[in-house]
């Protein structure tokens, strides 16, 4: 049964294989990758399920116990990232299909998409390193085609420095591979693990664990984010939004996996940097959304500010701020996803990027402005949408652990998020309309209904909190006391 363990990086490479086979058949592509994204979100939640009746559940290739040979790990922070991914994808899917043309799918959209998220999905889904790092360059290798579609010069400027840092971190991912090999003499999570708290983490270890730091703050954004705002900003809407809900996410899930199973044993040295570099993301996202008048800025600068409130948790680590970063992950991939649809939305509407040149879209567009303002209260943290409860967790572990000053930080960010998302609902929904009747652009309702989806699900997030806190305080758990994963891993006697 555990072969299903793969059907979630599975799926989506043998559709889109498929997929690059039916170029000239755009609607057919749009519903062929929907069904296999609602396929994946299926099987994730089964597996979360069981996961929860029967632990953590691992997949073995070619029969080679742990750790010998490749394996794939299940486990409730792995499967609420699937099965959020999954969610995030099928709605911008349904996004794709609604509001774009042939050309989209003329241009091998869908199937790179597919190919995005196979190796999205199997970066929370492996339990190596080394396979870690394929899975990271399956994933780049797609996010570099999508973020190139329409050839704009603004694109392919962006594009040449998302690609220039991303082949040095990966070669920096590799030369911290090769050390930890050459040290431990494996590359098996839980076996690692193992060795690392058998020999002692000393100088070389954490060096290494800090280059590991550096690899992982560079895929997702925490503190070295410089390439982050204008290469989310310049794609079409719909990979904007895949990119702002999943890219960064696949950098913080390493960095907690890394960090809370293998290099824990050094906090005063690994973790203290990680709060150095969380309290740098925030002041740095936060002067950041409320510095441009370019509403696709603001909104990667909020990402920023996301990455290093979620960083704040592992810098302290205490069981409050892990569960909290659980919820607050989950909930950051569905309302950054609804933030840049409604965006493009607005873009599309206005054929603008300026806060000054819009105004008064209340009256014309009145659906569009209140799923903004729900989005913009789930961002801040405002019950009872999804983002309440993950900060309020996060602040009580910071305040356990004694960090005032990150929490200070934390708290004041959150106000910077609501600032610079009240600009946004002012200057462009409020005072008087700029469009007159005859030049408004119509907005059918399926191009919202995406939209909607995601509010909804922020709204359920927040409402049922305690349906969802069972799968999330397991994962704090596996998260909290690593032997959990390392038994579930290894076989009795393996060392």
């Amino acid at each position: 049964m555990n072969n299903i363990i793969l059907l979630p990086m599975l799926i989506p490479i043998i559709a889109g294989v498929l997929l690059i086979f039916l170029r000239t058949f755009g609607r057919m592509q749009a519903w062929f990758s929907i069904v296999s994204m609602a396929a994946v979100a299926g099987i994730a939640f089964y597996l979360l399920n069981t996961v929860q009746d029967q632990g953590i559940l691992r997949l073995d290739f070619g029969g080679w116990v742990p750790p010998f040979g490749i394996l794939f790990v299940a486990d409730s922070f792995a499967l609420l990232l699937v099965l959020a991914t999954s969610i995030v994808t099928l709605v911008c899917l349904l996004y794709a299909l609604f509001t774009t043309g042939k050309l989209l799918g003329s241009m091998y959209f869908y199937p790179t998409v597919l190919f995005l998220i196979a190796g999205v999905n199997g970066s929370f889904l492996t339990g190596d390193l080394f396979n870690l790092f394929v899975c990271f360059e399956v994933m780049l290798l797609s996010s570099y085609v999508l973020l190139t579609l329409g050839g704009t010069k603004r694109q392919l400027r962006e594009a040449v420095k998302y690609v220039i840092i991303n082949i040095v971190s990966s070669w920096f991912f590799l030369v911290a591979l090769a050390y930890l090999y050459g040290t431990v003499g494996t590359l098996n999570m839980a076996h690692v693990a193992v060795r690392v708290a058998e020999n002692g983490q000393g100088p070389l270890l954490t060096t290494i664990s800090i280059v590991f730091l550096v690899v992982f703050s560079l895929k997702a954004g925490l503190l070295l984010y410089f390439w982050l705002p204008g290469s989310y900003s310049t794609p079409p809407t719909v990979v904007s939004a895949l990119f702002g809900a999943l890219l960064t996410k696949v950098g913080i899930y390493a960095l907690f996996r890394v960090f809370s199973l293998i290099f824990h044993h050094q906090p005063e040295t690994t973790h203290t940097i990680i709060g150095v570099m969380a309290a740098a993301t925030l002041i740095g996202g936060s002067l950041g959304a409320i510095a441009f008048n370019d509403i696709r800025k603001i909104a990667a600068y909020n990402i920023v500010i996301s990455v290093g409130f979620i960083l704040v948790a592992l810098a302290v680590s205490t069981p409050n701020a892990i569960e909290g970063a659980v919820y607050y992950l989950v909930h950051d991939m569905i309302v950054k996803a609804l933030l840049f649809l409604l965006i493009g939305t607005l873009i599309s509407m206005t054929d603008t990027v300026q806060l000054n040149q819009m105004s008064g879209l209340m009256k014309n567009y009145p659906l569009l402005g209140w799923s903004f303002f729900i989005a913009m209260l789930s961002l801040a943290g405002v019950p009872p949408f999804s983002g309440f409860i993950g900060k309020v967790l996060i602040a009580e572990g910071a305040i356990d652990n004694g960090s005032y000053v990150l929490l200070a930080l934390a708290l004041l960010s959150s106000l910077f998020v609501l600032y610079s998302m009240l600009r946004i609902f002012k200057n462009s929904f409020w005072g008087e309309t700029i469009i007159s009747k005859e030049e408004q652009v119509p907005l059918h309702n399926k191009f919202l209904f995406p939209s909607l989806l995601l509010v909804l699900l922020t709204f359920g997030m927040g409402i049922g909190t305690e349906w969802l806190s069972v799968y999330v305080a397991d994962a704090a758990e596996t998260l909290l006391k690593p032997e959990i994963y390392i038994n579930a891993i290894l076989e009795e006697g393996v060392n």
